[in-house]
């Protein structure tokens, strides 16, 4: 595994977090302003770096006593499968450790990825949206 740390903050800037989310063809990139307030109202941003370079983001919303929603996990493409999103969304699950319920919304390719962290399918749930990205 390369090296890099973990960081919880909110103190981001905007040309990180942009070539982050523009390097995984995010959606969310298109609205920068919308973007980094999202973040900066999450519950809590758990952030990857390789030196000064940011290589992976996950956020958290929470009503602080039972339920944990995990938005965004996002790998910088040069860094997937070194270990960084398993270690954002691990640090997230211990945060959030005794919740009753840590829900997210997972893409059909990450399904397997989310499974070896834990997850499972919900039941006969089905996932619902009313969604103005333009990569559903």
């Amino acid at each position: 595994m390369t090296d890099f740390v973990l960081r919880e903050t909110k103190d981001l800037a905007r040309a990180d977090v942009l070539g982050l989310y523009r390097a995984n063809k995010w959606s969310s990139a298109a609205k920068p302003d919308l973007l980094m307030t999202a973040l900066a109202n999450s519950d809590t941003v758990v952030t990857a770096w390789a030196d000064d370079a940011l290589v992976g983001l996950g956020n958290a919303l929470s009503d602080g006593a039972l339920v944990v929603y995990y938005p965004h996990l996002l790998v910088h493409p040069d860094w997937h499968g070194k270990g960084v999103g398993r270690a954002i969304i691990r640090h997230l699950q211990a945060r959030y450790a005794g919740f009753h319920q840590h829900a997210l919304i997972a893409d059909a390719p990450a399904v397997g990825f989310y499974e070896r962290c834990g997850f499972t399918r919900a039941g006969d749930c089905q996932p619902m949206w009313i969604y103005a990205g333009g990569d559903g």
